[in-house]
């Protein structure tokens, strides 16, 4: 099992930034690679961006690329989401999700990001 707690969730202006970290704890040597979704209100839950956990291969989705960069810190078993110019259509729960080497994925109890006009 793998247990995610994320964090920097907030109240931001458009155009602003926010540094969501999630960091891992529990089978963290099983991990294949962690990601961000988010999930606004009415909508689906929708994929953000995801990290390999050995390497540095990175994914985003195409409402996010070149606003968003994921990052990670093995040494600390976390995975981080830098999210700059931030628009209003941002507004949602961002949930960090690890899947590990036998396809299991582990989430977190997501963080409110808001960001007002």
């Amino acid at each position: 099992q793998v247990q995610l707690v994320e964090s920097g969730g907030g109240l931001v202006q458009a155009g602003g930034s926010l540094r969501l970290s999630c960091a891992a704890s529990g089978r963290t040597s099983s991990i294949y690679d962690m990601g961000w979704f988010r999930q606004a209100p009415g909508k689906e839950r929708e994929f953000v961006a995801s990290i390999r956990w050995s390497g540095s291969s990175t994914d985003y989705a195409d409402s996010v690329k070149g606003r968003f960069t994921i990052s990670k810190d093995n040494a600390k078993n976390t995975v981080y989401l830098q999210m700059n110019s931030l628009k209003p259509e941002d507004t949602a729960v961002y949930y960090c999700v690890a899947r590990n080497r036998y396809s299991s994925d582990f989430w977190g109890q997501g963080t409110q990001v808001t960001v007002s006009s």
